[in-house]
């Protein structure tokens, strides 16, 4: 009987992603109004299995499941079929809640991990738990010890032990990647039955960018999948997934241009990321290989119309998407570079490319076409440059005390390009001192695309601020990482044609000749952002940023 259930589930896949019908979004409509860090197994049944991280599972609900349990035969009807966990494993302090599992099989009987997000240990002091079931569904019986202990910071505090991803090489060896923003990403070689790590562990991503790990072998390959920025700003969240490969499951991870996952200026190439249309804080992936070998992403996302699941800067709505991931040039990405499909919305625009160059400015001097908000005397124009000493001011939430010199852009598609210098150095905590591109509506309402000193790290946030239920909602992209002192940054703007929305895509570049194109943000289609420039975030160490020009091409 279980092999001809088996069967049935296999003709049933074969057919329904046969037919080419695209998988409904988002994936977990049928169930769920949130179900955040999911991933799925196919189980020896033929059917597929989901599995969340705990939270409610619909509006109103307001009591939460310990790690939801959802299945499927053809990955686009899914139905809940109840939860992993009644009670909590026994080193749990009693306010703990179980996040992002991970499920494999392992020998004879199947294996999850989830993050055990407070122990008796010490307050803040969390865990990987790891529990084990002869289904996929259950019954599911706690190991007495955790995978992976609290593992306390060198400096004070607890390591962040989040996000678990297993991995199995070919010759059988099991390693278990963990951790978060504090910390970093590490890796550890687990004990054969796959409870526990053992060994000396390695970090493989640097803290303050990166988390929720999931690694795959591909071509010889080791690719490490991890999320970047705040999962969790409601429309503003700008959550998105980056890569890294390298030869063996120890790293080092180096992206498309060869760098290092691991280092103050991490790379790291884009996967998915917010596009234009609905969905933003496309983050925390699995993967999934479907019968016909056709690979999907299994992620989570927030419907920017509705990103909480009940009260305004509560819990994040974020439901399950599953989309097709491609193999190009032997990197990921998702559907060719499109991202997050949404049948209601245009298709997002194509990669931008420079054509004719419409506006030229070299600094020989400061034209009339600018003007300042809060003009800032330090900002001088001379030999073809403008120096800005970073100022220890800042436009987010109402502090709105930084100058912003600004230009009205020309009408229709445009690339606005500038060259930064932003000496920032490496590893050193400076924050936040960033400069950069903004379209500004007002102080309120705008898209910042920054070279930035994030604690020990050196990034490009593409951020945006906008007002939401009465407050101010923030959030950033990561775009990439900054050259060592120069960089090109890009914003590409269209009108969506359908809602008349301003649309930005982020752009950056080290050598002005090899571009990577990132995230984007929406301005409101009755807004009338201009293009500027800002050098601000902190004035101590001084440092000055330097633009070389601002030029606009059409698009």
């Amino acid at each position: 009987m279980r092999r001809l259930t088996a069967a049935l589930a296999a003709v049933i896949t074969l057919l329904a992603l046969t037919a080419g019908a695209r998988l409904p979004v988002p994936a977990s409509a049928s169930f769920a109004d949130t179900f955040a860090d999911p991933v799925i197994v196919r189980g020896d049944d033929g059917f597929y299995y989901a599995y969340g991280t705990t939270d409610p599972l619909r509006e109103g609900e307001k009591v939460a499941h310990r790690i939801p349990i959802a299945r499927s035969a053809d990955l686009k009807s899914w139905k809940y079929v109840g939860d992993a966990f009644g009670d909590l494993p026994p080193y749990a302090a009693a306010n703990a809640s179980l996040w992002a599992p991970d499920v494999r099989k392992i020998g004879n009987r199947w294996v999850l991990y989830a993050t055990v997000t407070e122990t008796t240990t010490a307050a803040g002091a969390s865990a990987i738990g790891v529990a084990t079931a002869p289904q996929p569904t259950g019954p599911w019986t706690w190991a007495p010890q955790p995978a992976v202990p609290p593992r306390a910071a060198p400096d004070g505090g607890w390591w962040w032990t989040f996000d678990p991803a297993q991995l199995t090489t070919p010759n059988g060896q099991k390693y278990l990647y963990y951790g978060s923003y504090f910390g970093g990403i590490w890796v550890s070689e687990l004990t054969a039955d796959g409870l526990r790590i053992t060994g000396t562990p390695t970090r493989v991503a640097i803290d303050n960018k990166f988390e929720g790990a999931y690694v795959v072998r591909r071509d010889g390959f080791y690719y490490l999948f991890a999320s970047s920025a705040n999962c969790c700003a409601g429309p503003t969240t700008g959550y998105s997934v980056s890569v890294g490969r390298s030869r063996s499951p120890l790293g080092p991870f180096t992206d498309r241009d060869g760098l290092r996952l691991d280092v103050s200026r991490a790379g790291g190439t884009p996967v998915i990321a917010p596009n234009g249309n609905r969905w933003v804080g496309t983050g925390h992936n699995g993967l999934i290989t479907d019968r016909r070998g056709q690979d999907w992403l299994v992620y989570h996302a927030i419907d920017r119309n509705d990103p909480y699941l009940d009260e305004p800067y509560g819990i994040n709505e974020r439901p399950m998407l599953i989309d097709r991931l491609d193999w190009i040039g032997g990197w990921p990405t998702v559907n060719r570079g499109a991202w997050a499909a949404d049948k209601r919305d245009t298709p997002p625009a194509s990669t931008p490319s420079p054509g004719k160059l419409l506006v030229s400015d070299n600094f020989d001097n400061l034209s009339t076409a600018w003007d300042f908000v809060r003009p800032d005397p330090a900002a001088t124009v001379s030999g073809g440059q403008l120096r800005w000493p970073v100022q220890g001011a800042d436009l987010t939430g109402t502090s709105n005390n930084a100058g912003v010199l600004l230009r009205t852009p020309p009408n229709g598609r445009w690339i606005a390009e500038t060259k930064l210098t932003l000496p920032l150095g490496e590893d050193v905590v400076r924050n936040y001192q960033q400069a950069g591109l903004i379209a500004y509506a007002n102080d309120d309402l705008f898209a910042r695309l920054s070279a930035v000193a994030i604690w020990n790290t050196r990034q490009v946030e593409f951020g945006k601020e906008m007002p939401y239920a009465g407050n101010l909602s923030y959030g950033g992209t990561i775009v990439g990482a900054p050259g060592e002192t120069v960089t090109w940054l890009r914003l590409a703007h269209r009108v969506d044609p359908a809602n008349g929305e301003h649309e930005y895509r982020a752009g950056i570049s080290r050598d002005g000749k090899r571009w990577t194109w990132g995230g984007v943000w929406t301005l409101p289609a009755d807004s009338s952002p201009r293009i500027g420039l800002v050098a601000h975030g902190g004035a101590e160490p001084a440092v000055t940023a330097s633009f070389d020009y601002l030029r606009f091409y059409k698009w």
